[in-house]
């Protein structure tokens, strides 16, 4: 778990529960939202509001402080229990009368937002499935019915109504090993069939609520992925150690024909065990070993040490028979905390006269950012967090849910999933359920698999290709692709350096020197008794900053930046420096930390050159953008080069939508739909001509990324700059901004807009999309400067030339700025 918003009562309790003494904070400051402060100024006196009045001081609201809503006429509302806020329904009058009073501290407005996990529902397929009459398994839509799936983690609240002990959790173990209190070797023990085994963290309840979550306490709004699954909960606390898990495998297996156990979810890490290969004889991958064997999938967390190379906590969770997941957001992006692999490391092992592969990489990526799931109702760590629940769920909801980051929340999604494909096909293996995943994913642009796996999970198309085994997906995917096009790099530098940390005074930081041939600079450190962040300072000044080594985040920290010719500056801050809190407003501080040397390993990437790329020439005006979405896998060349100058091609197009632009595969995978269309490039044009084909579109609900008429498809026709610019906007899931326009299509120049005075050559449909990506910076207008003999000032027109034809190269250049955006 990653709590991203570390600030105010959450960093300050985190911190003082790590042993750390902190200035107060001074956060009172007397305010009335933004949003509600615009909804008076045009209210009624008839008008009612749904706000949050917070209170001063850190006390439950009394009857003290209810009279102030009382004595203004407000008679209804809910008060939370622990914090001194309350929802209410109150007039313009009744607002401002509560506000005058000197124990409020803010009003805000009880805003509906889409910060919810039926976003995470959306963006994985899973609603789509749900929806899809097609998809059933005896009439019912696919749920992970029947599907037993351990949550190994800190326990499971089971009296929460969405995860209802022994209704929904059919099972919930209390165990905690504690090796130092034993005087002599005992059987292992546990306390089986406890309502409520979540007593500390709060950690285990959020993530049973993520794999099979009903939603009873939300009229099913925050369901999780299978609500069908039977949960088996295996609490060990709140603080974790190897054995403790250890012993919720060997329940799993020593139970698993009493509740059908087919998935075991782990959300923990080993922060110390980053960077290192794979060890077939870490009694974890032991372990795991014999559940895969015993027909049990085995569900990691990648981590939360990113944005670095080599980030991946712990080595059993590069096993080859295992799935490790990383965290995405909602919009299909990565997230920065998630750890990341190193690229091209792996190896083979030899297990039992068996030869199996493993890579130093996730195997896939979720949604792991801003999730709501189920609040256990003795959790320690999401009391902290009810202050920002309230200001992005419904107040009735606070009581029963909390939000949380990290790849904890990732694992179980893809867990989820994993017991839907199990209800379709029970006797599927750990390798077909791990090949299905990463065939069915889609690809995120501009990230490779050693940073994201396969891609993001699309469980819609996972559950389909098990249920239809006629289908073949993954033509699509990079982890399936063979490049004609490839950047050649090789590791310039690498080498241990230190980077020092006080408190006070100037910490002028470690120099790196970076060469005009280097490409990208990575810094990592394993920390494990400091409170430290890492920044690199690029010789043109842009900072790019690592994770923090924090108890409740990993130790292991690291920060990557492209790399910049020149003297960058590495310098070590502490929490404040880094967090986004200003625990220190007078600037009196580098931040909270242990002074001292931080060891740090810098490593330098070089690109040595391309392939596929002979016949771009030196001063071709497109090169640096070819090289660039080539290296970034925004494009590929031909099997006879780039061809930069050619055409670009309507099936071209396809293909490198789905290579670069976050295209969804289609459940049509390669079947011919288009009677004009080679079966080679099939897979793609589905791909970019199915309904909500971009990943950004959660609701998958908007248009295709590329337009065609029903039988026909016409491949071999050229794109013209009006088209590009709606299948690229269309992959930004911006269809509703688009289809809102209206007016002339203008273009900014020396902080002046011109019209286009070839506007009227644009179809009307198109004309939002070519707005959008003149705003955007995606394409260009070109310029005229006009000048009379006797005129004083010159003449600019601009022109889009939207029927013009986009060569190969141009495509380059316009996915790269695409890829910016």
């Amino acid at each position: 778990m990653l709590n991203t918003q570390l600030k105010s009562q959450k960093l300050l309790a985190g911190l003082v529960g790590a042993g750390l003494s902190l200035m107060s904070l001074n956060l009172s400051a007397k305010s009335l939202g933004p949003e509600i402060s615009q909804l008076l100024t045009q209210a009624t006196e008839q008008d009612v509001f749904e706000v949050i009045v917070t209170f001063e001081g850190n006390k439950a609201v009394d009857s003290e402080l209810m009279s102030i809503i009382q004595s203004a006429g407000v008679l209804g509302g809910v008060s939370l229990k622990s914090l001194p806020m309350v929802g209410i329904t109150a007039t313009k009058a009744q607002i401002e009368a509560i506000y005058a009073s000197d124990k409020v501290r803010s009003i805000w407005y009880n805003a509906p937002l889409s910060l919810e996990n039926d976003g995470s529902t959306q963006i994985t397929g899973v609603d789509r499935l749900r929806a899809d009459s097609s998809l059933r398994h005896k009439g019912m839509p696919y749920s992970g019915r029947g599907i037993g799936v351990v949550v190994n983690d800190s326990g499971v609240d089971g009296t929460h109504g969405d995860i209802k002990y022994p209704n929904h959790v059919v099972q919930n173990v209390l165990a905690q090993t504690n090796l130092n209190s034993l005087s002599s070797v005992l059987p292992i023990t546990y306390q089986e069939d406890v309502d409520n085994t979540d007593i500390a963290g709060g950690h285990g309840s959020h993530v049973a609520g993520i794999i099979g979550g009903n939603g009873a306490m939300s009229s099913g709004k925050y369901q999780g992925v299978a609500p069908g699954a039977k949960i088996i909960g295996y609490g060990s606390g709140a603080g974790l150690f190897i054995l403790d898990t250890l012993g919720g495998f060997d329940y799993a297996l020593t139970h698993q024909f009493d509740y059908n156990i087919r998935v075991i979810s782990n959300s923990f890490g080993n922060t110390s065990d980053t960077g290192t290969d794979f060890n077939p004889d870490d009694p974890t991958n032991i372990a795991t070993k014999k559940l895969a064997d015993n027909g049990v999938i085995v569900v990691f967390s990648a981590g939360n040490s990113g944005s670095g190379e080599g980030t991946i906590t712990g080595n059993f969770k590069k096993a080859p028979w295992v799935i490790t997941v990383a965290a995405g957001d909602k919009t299909g992006n990565l997230a920065s905390f998630s750890s990341r692999g190193v690229k091209g490391k792996g190896g083979v092992v030899s297990i039992n006269g068996e030869q199996l592969e493993w890579q130093d990489r996730p195997t896939i990526t979720a949604p792991g950012v801003d999730v709501i799931s189920a609040r256990a109702s003795l959790s320690s760590l999401s009391t902290l967090s009810l202050a920002d629940d309230s200001e992005i769920m419904d107040i009735n909801h606070v009581p029963y849910y909390t939000s949380m980051s990290g790849t904890s929340m990732a694992a179980p999604h893809i867990s989820g999933i994993v017991a839907l494909m199990l209800e379709a096909n029970p006797n599927l293996t750990w390798r077909e359920v791990k090949t299905i995943l990463q065939e069915t994913a889609t690809n995120m642009p501009g990230l490779e698999d050693w940073e994201v796996g396969a891609g993001y999970a699309n469980a819609y198309a996972a559950v389909q290709s098990v249920v239809d085994q006629q289908r073949t997906f993954g033509t699509t995917t990079k982890l399936n692709r063979n490049f004609n096009a490839q950047a050649q790099t090789s590791v310039q530098a690498e080498y241990n350096d230190t980077v020092d940390f006080s408190p006070v005074g100037d910490n002028s930081g470690t120099l790196i020197n970076v060469s005009p041939d280097a490409s990208m600079l990575m810094v990592s450190a394993n920390v494990s008794d400091n409170t430290i962040g890492l920044s690199l300072t690029s010789p043109s000044g842009k900072r790019y900053g690592s994770s923090i080594a924090l108890p409740v985040l990993g130790q292991n920290i690291a920060v990557t930046a492209p790399a910049e010719a020149g003297e960058w500056v590495l310098k070590a801050s502490g929490i404040g420096g880094l967090s986004g809190v200003d625990v220190d407003p007078l600037g009196v501080t580098n931040g909270y930390a242990v002074p001292g040397s931080i060891p740090v390993k810098v490593k330098i990437v070089k690109t040595d050159g391309y392939t596929g790329l002979d016949d771009v020439a030196a001063d071709h005006p497109a090169k640096a953008f070819i090289e660039m979405a080539v290296s970034e896998q925004l494009v590929d060349a031909t099997e006879n080069g780039f061809k930069p100058d050619d055409f670009l091609l309507r099936q071209e197009l396809a293909d490198f939508l789905t290579l670069g632009a976050g295209v969804r595969q289609s459940n049509k995978a390669t079947q011919v739909s288009y009677t004009d269309v080679d079966a080679s490039y099939s897979a793609a044009i589905n791909a970019v001509t199915q309904k909500g084909a971009a990943l950004r579109n959660t609701a998958q609900d908007q248009a295709p990324v590329m337009l065609t008429d029903t039988t026909m498809f016409s491949p071999t026709e050229q794109v013209s700059r009006s088209e590009l610019a709606y299948s690229l906007v269309q992959s930004l899931a911006l269809q509703e901004t688009a289809a809102t326009f209206s007016g002339d299509i203008t273009v900014v120049y020396n902080d002046e807009r011109y019209t286009l005075e070839d506007q009227h050559t644009i179809p009307d449909h198109l004309k939002g999309y070519v707005q959008l990506a003149l705003d955007l910076g995606i394409l260009n207008a070109y310029f005229d400067v006009h000048q009379g003999r006797f005129d004083l000032e010159p003449k600019v027109t601009v022109h889009f030339n939207g029927d013009e034809s986009v060569t190969r190269a141009d495509y380059a250049v316009a996915a790269t700025r695409f890829y910016n955006n």
